[in-house]
Formats: structure tokens, C-alpha cells, sequence
């Protein structure tokens, strides 16, 4: 059984739905350390053939807290990011068609800042039609006091993984021999090179999903989604 294991990120690009769509079961971190210069709760959207961020601000408190324990600011003007978007792409091919799906989720009541994101990711994911299994890294039966390499380990050992898959990034921080050790082969998923016509400007590439979705029809992102590498 292949699994990945990821933090939440709101609205991320689609090389996050590509590691989903390769697994049986995709782990989402609540239970992880909120990292302030992360991408946890924040991404890029197109503004005047620019990327521009887009972000949650949350509510003051300690910056050693767990996502679940971090809560959406109060003064979070939700109305404002929609307008934002609204004049982003408001002439894109699939305005009217989608914006409702990404208003749904900005528009969400939650507070606590993992399930808010949460909410948005499975709506993505219903969206796209990925059928992977979702849970909490909570709700799986390990040490949870264990970090990095060794709470992957317990978490794959937990599922009964044979296979763990973690994006390109994390390289350096796993060791494929003390995975093949542990009966579980490491790999890694490379998203090759997207891109599309975003208007008649130049392309502005690595934006959120919903700059993918906005522009191209949905047969075409199913098709990005396998537009990747797994070594």
C-alpha cells in the first residue's frame, strides 16, 4: 500500500493533489508545528499578470503550536480575498463555472485553522475527482510525541505502508536505507514542467490550484495530475 503524508496548505498548487492522487492513503498533519514563514495558511494567486499572496491571518498566541491548536483571526476579511479573486480572474475561461467552489470554501464558518484548510483540500479533492483515502495524522495510533523520520516511520508502519511517497522536496531529510530497513521502499514524486495561457500575459508558474483550475478545462488538469515523475 502506497501512502504520503503532508501538512494542510490552503488552496496549494497542484503538485500537492498529484502526491495525493498517487497514494491509497494520504496523511494530512494536524498534530504538526505551526511554521509562521511556511505555507500553511497562505499561496500565490495571479494579480495584474503577477503572482500576489494570498493569506489567513490567524489569531495571536504561541508560535510552538500545533496547526489544530492555531485559530483564523477574527478580523479575517473573507469578502475582501473574494473580491480579490473576483477581479483576479473574472475574465478567465472558467469564472462561472468555479468560482462558487472556491467561495464555498473561503466562505467556510470554521475557525480552528487545520480544519478550516482541511475543509478546502477535500473540496479540491472531490473536485478533482481523486477517490485516495484521507485521514489525520491524529487519529493514527503511534507515538505521537515522535518527529520527522521517525513519526513517518510509525505512521507507515501504523497503516501497514509498503511504499511511502513524500514530495521532492524532502530529499535530504529521509534515508532510503533505514526505510528499506523497516520493510517500506522510499520515493519521491518530481512534478515536471506546467504550462498554460493565463490570459495574453506571460506565464507565472508554481500559483495555487485555483489559477490551474481557473484556466483550464478539468480533462487537462486530470491529465497534470500525471504529470510528474516518481523515482
Amino acid at each position: 500500500m502506497k501512502v504520503a503524508i503532508m501538512q494542510p496548505y490552503f488552496f496549494p498548487y497542484i503538485g500537492y493533489f498529484q502526491l495525493i492522487d498517487s497514494v491509497d492513503v494520504f496523511v494530512v498533519y494536524d498534530n504538526i508545528q505551526y511554521t509562521k514563514k511556511g505555507w500553511i495558511n497562505r499561496n500565490r494567486f495571479l494579480q495584474n499578470g503577477k503572482g500576489a499572496y494570498f493569506t489567513i491571518p490567524l489569531q495571536k498566541s504561541s508560535d510552538y503550536l500545533s496547526v489544530i491548536d492555531r485559530t483564523v483571526a477574527l478580523e479575517f476579511n473573507k469578502e475582501r480575498l473574494l473580491n480579490q479573486l473576483n477581479a483576479a480572474y473574472k475574465k478567465a475561461p472558467n469564472f462561472l463555472q468555479l468560482f462558487h467552489i472556491f467561495e464555498d470554501c473561503i466562505l467556510h464558518e470554521e475557525t480552528n485553522l487545520f480544519k478550516y484548510i482541511y475543509y478546502s483540500i477535500k473540496k479540491m479533492v472531490d473536485e478533482l475527482d481523486i477517490h485516495t483515502k484521507m485521514i489525520v495524522s491524529s487519529s493514527v495510533n503511534i507515538d505521537h510525541s515522535l518527529r520527522g523520520q521517525d513519526k513517518v516511520m510509525a505512521i507507515c508502519k501504523e497503516l501497514n505502508a509498503n511504499i511511502y511517497i513524500n514530495a521532492i522536496g524532502g530529499v535530504d531529510l529521509y534515508s532510503k536505507e533505514v526505510f528499506a530497513d523497516n520493510g517500506i521502499e522510499l520515493r519521491f514524486i518530481k512534478s515536471k514542467q506546467i504550462e498554460y495561457k493565463q490570459f495574453n500575459n506571460g506565464f507565472v508558474p508554481w500559483l495555487s490550484i485555483i489559477d490551474i483550475m481557473m484556466f483550464n478545462d478539468f480533462n487537462i488538469v486530470k491529465e497534470m495530475l500525471k504529470n510528474h515523475d516518481v523515482i
